[in-house]
């Protein structure tokens, strides 16, 4: 469970294509241990915010550090100790079509571990089964349901046991029941790893379930307008468009 330790410090944040400013002046904290929702309308720079965390993307100013180390700023061997530590679920689960789902879990751990061949088998069925494919380590993707795709995404997302967890929308193009069932997934996963979960959704019933803190990011100011728990920010947030996005558009009518 979530602790008062910050792991994750945004701070000043600007993020920009070209001249071309997509927000501002973003600053939130993460716990460790903690399920932070990265939340707004389309086209707010959600996905793009994740891309600046995971370093895809460098930004156009501020800081973003982990344990206190400045993530932006560190040696490149540093930094790529940092990255090590992630682990990220995009939103098509990105595996690769041509392999596996074992050889996909494995891929990771290939690159980036000295385990023999037949360790890193045993890590693999542990990781499929952990996510409900045990069985399924021979199966394309082609082969398995939208869902289960996620799920072996999933499972590469935590072969290296990483420290903290990215998802990218996770839920995106999935029934409610699969969706409900991938939830209960993250927040299993999190108390037993112990990792802090960062996820980019618009899911509502995603962000009530499983969402601790919050931030919103509003494409209209360019910035942030709202930081806290989502149950919290539904109720008595200050800002009539954040609280009628969490409402599903209800306090229009």
């Amino acid at each position: 469970m979530a602790t008062s330790e910050p792991h994750v410090t945004v701070r000043d944040l600007t993020m920009s294509y070209g001249d071309f400013v997509i927000q501002r002046d973003i600053n939130f904290t993460v716990k460790r241990g903690e399920i932070f929702v990265v939340m707004g309308g389309s086209g707010c720079g959600k996905s793009t915010l994740l891309r600046h965390l995971i370093g895809l993307i460098r930004p156009r100013g501020g800081d973003v550090y982990y344990n206190g180390v400045n993530f932006w700023k560190c040696r490149h061997a540093e930094k790529a100790e940092l990255v090590k530590q992630f682990g990220v679920l995009y939103q098509g689960g990105a595996l690769w079509s041509s392999m596996t789902l074992a050889e996909n879990v494995a891929l990771p751990l290939e690159q980036f571990t000295k385990l023999k061949s037949r360790e890193i088998r045993e890590v693999v069925s542990f990781k499929l089964s952990l996510v409900g494919l045990g069985g399924f380590d021979e199966f394309y993707p082609s082969e398995i349901s939208g869902g289960m795709r996620k799920r072996a995404g999933l499972a590469r997302a935590i072969a290296l046991d990483p420290d903290i967890l990215f998802f990218d929308e996770p839920s995106a193009g999935l029934d409610p029941l699969s969706a409900k069932r991938l939830d209960d997934l993250i927040l299993e996963l999190r108390d037993s790893l112990g990792a802090t979960v960062i996820i980019v959704t618009h899911e509502l019933a995603s962000i009530f379930a499983i969402g601790d803190n919050s931030v919103f990011l509003d494409a209209d100011v360019k910035t942030m307008i709202a930081k806290g728990n989502p149950n919290t920010l539904r109720d008595e947030c200050e800002s009539y468009k954040v609280r009628d996005f969490l409402s599903r558009g209800e306090m229009s009518g």
